[in-house]
């Protein structure tokens, strides 16, 4: 039986995400194809399958992702699908333990990602923001309310960027206790 889930998660709550995927398939529902806040689900055995994301290197359908999609395939890993630039995988947990990232220098990558991607985002926003803000009070135009907009998302994606941030600093500081 298909099922499917409208749910809406932050980019910096990836985590969240992928807890949230993994739990679903603890309860007997696997991932079988993602969408913008759309998750559609099969039913399985109770734990059968571990999901993962990630968050690619390069823009939409680019010849690096794809050599690494497959790569991952060629370990068993299934790929679900790819939302923007997530990508989402399954693997069965009686393969093996499924990660992504084995160590701290892959994650602490991972994360850079997110935050330049992040950064760029905000930086558009604040740049639009800014800029209705000088239209309004230079030419005496009406606010924009997309000006507004611009600048509520820049101060909220600030929050995200920031707990980000804090995160790579800690696995940054673990990295160099063990070197």
């Amino acid at each position: 039986m298909k099922k499917v889930i409208h749910k809406w998660f932050w980019i910096w709550d990836f985590d969240k995400e992928e807890k949230w995927l993994n739990e679903m398939a603890a309860k007997g529902l696997v991932l079988t194809s993602v969408g913008f806040c759309r998750y559609e689900f099969e039913d399985c055995v109770p734990g059968e399958y571990k999901i993962c994301l990630e968050f690619l290197e390069n823009n939409f359908s680019n010849a690096e992702n794809e050599k690494y999609i497959e790569f991952l395939e060629e370990t068993g890993a299934e790929h679900i699908g790819t939302f923007f630039r997530w990508a989402y995988f399954r693997k069965r947990t009686a393969e093996e333990n499924f990660r992504l990232f084995s160590d701290n220098t892959s994650r602490i990558k991972h994360l850079t990602r997110i935050i330049s991607f992040i950064a760029f985002l905000l930086g558009l926003n604040l740049y639009m923001g800014c800029y209705n803000l000088f239209l309004y009070f230079y030419w005496h135009n009406p606010v924009n309310l997309f000006g507004i907009i611009n600048l509520l998302i820049f101060a909220f994606g600030m929050i995200g960027l920031v707990r980000l941030l804090q995160k790579r600093r800690a696995l940054k500081s673990e990295q160099q206790i063990f070197e």
